[in-house]
C-alpha cells in the first residue's frame, strides 16, 4: 500500500528539495531547472489557492506566475498548446482533466518517493499526477422545506416530475462533469445519456458554480443543489451553521456522491524542473495539507492529517467500483452535456 511508505525519509527528502529550490531562487534566468520561477495553470479558484501559493513563495523563494480558469478550460488549452505550453504545473479541480492530459502524453512522471505519499485510490496508479485533496459530491437541501428523509438517496430520482424546477447545478463545473463521467463509467453510456436528457428536461436551475447553487438552496429558491461538500462548510464557517437553512446529505456508493480529488501534474516540458517538483511536493506537505483542512474544508490525502470536524470518514464514501483513472474521458462527457443543451 502506498500509505505504508517511510514518512521520515520522505520528509527529509522534501525538506532538502525545498532548501534546494530556495537556494536556486534568483539564480539562472535561462528558464531551465531551478531558475527560481514557476508558471502554474490553476483550475482552482484564486480565492482558495493564492494564499497557499504566496506561502510557498515565502518559504522557498520561488516566484509563481498563475493563470486562473476552470479546469475544463485549462485542460482544453493545454491539449491545444501541447508540448509548447508555457505552463510547468497544472493544478486541477478534478482527476478527469489530469487523466485527459496523461492520456495525451503531456505530463511527466511524479517521482515515486513523493507520489507514494498519497494512498492508492486517491492518486494516479502510474504517477502521472498526484492527488492533493479529496472532495465528496453531495446534495444540498433546503431544511425549511424538506426533512432529510425526504431528500433522495440517489441522483437517479432527480429526473422525476416531483423535482421539476427544484434542482440547481453548475454544468460547466469540473466536479459536476466528473460526476457525469462517473455515471457513464458505473451505469453505462445509455443510462448516463438518459439521466442527462431527463435532468435537462426537468427544468433545472443552471448556475455558474457550486457556490451559486448552494446560495439558491440556502435562500429557498430551489430545494436541492448538486455541489461539493466543502462549499457548505466554508459558508457555515462564515455565517454560522445555525444561520443556514441549507443542509447536506452525503450519498455513499451513489454516482452522485463520488469522492473526487484535486490534483497536480508536472507538464512534459518541465520534466526535471526543480521548482515545479518543489511546488508539487509542497502541495502534499503537512503544512499545505493542514491549510486545506483549515481554510478550504477539504479532505487531506496525506495520512496522519485529520479531516475537518463534522465530515464522515472518507473511506465510508468511496465507491470501490470507481477508479479515478476512469474519469479521463472528459471530452465525451462534455459532448453529452452539450447534446442535451446543458453546455
Amino acid at each position: 500500500m502506498r500509505a505504508s511508505r517511510r514518512f521520515l525519509a520522505l520528509g527529509a527528502a522534501f525538506a532538502a528539495t525545498l532548501t534546494l529550490a530556495a537556494c536556486s531562487a534568483g539564480g539562472s534566468d535561462d528558464g531551465g531547472a531551478g531558475d527560481g520561477s514557476l508558471t502554474l495553470y490553476s483550475g482552482r479558484d484564486e480565492e482558495l489557492i493564492q494564499p497557499l501559493i504566496d506561502q510557498f513563495t515565502e518559504d522557498t523563494g520561488v516566484e509563481v506566475e498563475v493563470r486562473y480558469a476552470t479546469s475544463p478550460e485549462l485542460n482544453a488549452l493545454l491539449l491545444e498548446e501541447g508540448e509548447q505550453t508555457p505552463a510547468e504545473v497544472f493544478l486541477s479541480q478534478d482527476a478527469g482533466a489530469l487523466g485527459s492530459l496523461a492520456s495525451a502524453d503531456l505530463v511527466s512522471p511524479i517521482p515515486s518517493e513523493f507520489a507514494d505519499l498519497i494512498p492508492a485510490g486517491f492518486t494516479s496508479e502510474d504517477d502521472s499526477w498526484i492527488g492533493v485533496t479529496g472532495r465528496a459530491r453531495v446534495i444540498a437541501y433546503d431544511g425549511e422545506q424538506l426533512d432529510e428523509s425526504e431528500v433522495p438517496d440517489t441522483v437517479d430520482v432527480l429526473v422525476q416530475p416531483e423535482w421539476n424546477a427544484q434542482v440547481a447545478f453548475a454544468p460547466g463545473n469540473a466536479s459536476f462533469q466528473a460526476f457525469i463521467t462517473a455515471l457513464r463509467v458505473l451505469e453505462g453510456e445509455d443510462a448516463a445519456a438518459a439521466w442527462v436528457d431527463g435532468i435537462a428536461a426537468n427544468d433545472p436551475e443552471l448556475t455558474e458554480n457550486n457556490l451559486a447553487s448552494l446560495d439558491l438552496v440556502d435562500s429557498g429558491e430551489v430545494q436541492l443543489g448538486l455541489i461539493n461538500h466543502y462549499y457548505w462548510f466554508r459558508q457555515a464557517a462564515e455565517v454560522g451553521a445555525e444561520n443556514m437553512r441549507a443542509h447536506l446529505k452525503f450519498l455513499p456508493g451513489d454516482p452522485g456522491g463520488i469522492v473526487n480529488v484535486t490534483g497536480a501534474a508536472i507538464l512534459k516540458g518541465a520534466e526535471g524542473d526543480e521548482d515545479a517538483l518543489a511546488f508539487v511536493e509542497y502541495l502534499v506537505s503537512e503544512k499545505a495539507q493542514q491549510y486545506f483542512v483549515d481554510h478550504t474544508f477539504e479532505y487531506p490525502l496525506l495520512p496522519g492529517i485529520a479531516a475537518p470536524e463534522g465530515l464522515p470518514a472518507l473511506d465510508s464514501l468511496v465507491n470501490p467500483e470507481l477508479d479515478l483513472a476512469d474519469l479521463e474521458s472528459l471530452e465525451q462527457t462534455q459532448q453529452l452535456l452539450a447534446d442535451a443543451g446543458l453546455l
